[in-house]
């Protein structure tokens, strides 16, 4: 009889295949699959779930495995998971915290340089063999004033990137680093402000219900007119409604988001338009994002601020190693609670 504790992952590409079965021999591999969860057909008997943001493991999906005694997800937010209940059930629950500091970090850089210079009409234009530069004159980031909303690893991360370009730095966080003030001359100030005086916000917070829709129709209206906003953290810290508002009162500049409210119907497209139950509020926002897609002055990407080599081989890595601790110790490496 096998007593091997078992195992199943989800949303793999394949790659992970060989490395997950090499580091894991002390484990029963019952599943390695590219699917969400629920799309699978999986063994009640498993003990261990390793899964990617668009597994939800809900209620009832949690229920569906009475042995259950980990989950491992390969990812810093872990709003997929209901946690509580999870925690009522005695399943602990760990996150891989520290893989895409470095990596989202860059990639907001990224993206607010290709805001300010007008990147995305430039290459569709030059794509097109049109080589005018008329409606293409930029801003430098240099002198600009910054807002940076939550300086936790990315964030930090982010003004340290920042601090090269010889802008004034704003920061919001309920927890406020002195090192960040001290080394960076970063100024902590209430959201409000910090909206108010920045002409480029960025954020950085993870997704709670507390920062559910925190830039939302109200508080938008208070950014300069000609600002920039730039999210790389979770869709719905951005009310969808509010940033239609900002551009068409042209209280925006321009707009840069990798994750937005509805993106799952444009990312997982075929698995999305199979399923029968999309909400109509989940299809109006995917709706809504894909007009602003069509403005030359924002930026969609399908949530890739993560995506690098390097960044996801640590996610593997500190997955596996999570699991290995706690087959060991009985508690992962990072457990969320």
């Amino acid at each position: 009889m096998n007593n091997k504790p078992k195992v199943a992952f989800f949303e793999l590409e394949g790659w992970e295949i060989p490395f997950i079965e090499k580091e894991l021999k002390e484990a029963e591999i019952l599943k390695l699959s590219t699917l969400p969860i629920q799309e699978e057909d999986v063994p009640e008997e498993v003990e261990i779930l390793s899964v990617f943001i668009y597994s939800k493991l809900d209620r009832e999906t949690i229920d569906r495995f009475p042995n259950l005694k980990l989950i491992a997800t390969r990812s810093t937010g872990y709003d997929h998971i209901d946690i509580g209940y999870a925690k009522s059930k005695g399943i602990q629950v760990c996150n891989v915290p520290n893989y895409g500091d470095q990596t989202v970090a860059e990639y907001t850089i990224a993206l607010i340089l290709s805001l300010l210079r007008k990147l995305k009409p430039t290459f569709e234009r030059v794509s097109r063999g049109i080589f005018t530069r008329e409606g293409l004159r930029g801003e430098d980031l240099g002198g600009k004033r910054v807002g940076v909303i939550g300086t936790g690893r990315i964030g930090s991360r982010v003004v340290k990137m920042l601090s090269g370009f010889d802008v004034d730095l704003l920061a919001h966080d309920v927890i406020e680093r002195k090192d960040l003030v001290n080394r960076f001359g970063v100024r902590y100030v209430s959201l409000e402000e910090l909206l108010s005086f920045a002409d480029i916000v960025t954020i950085h917070v993870p997704y709670t219900p507390q920062t559910h829709h925190l830039i939302n129709s109200q508080n938008i209206s208070l950014m300069k007119r000609g600002s920039y906003l730039i999210n790389t953290s979770r869709g719905p810290v951005v009310e969808t409604e509010a940033v239609h508002k900002a551009l068409e009162e042209g209280i925006l500049a321009g707009v840069a988001l990798d994750t937005f409210e509805g993106e799952q119907v444009w990312i997982e497209e075929e698995l999305f338009l199979a399923r029968p139950d999309i909400s109509s509020v989940l299809l109006k926002h995917a709706l809504e994002n894909f007009h602003l897609l069509h403005l030359e002055n924002v930026i969609l990407t399908p949530h890739n601020a993560y995506n690098t080599k390097e960044a996801l081989m640590r996610i593997l890595k500190t997955t596996v190693d999570n699991i290995k601790t706690f087959l060991k110790d009985g508690k992962p490496l990072y457990p969320v609670f």
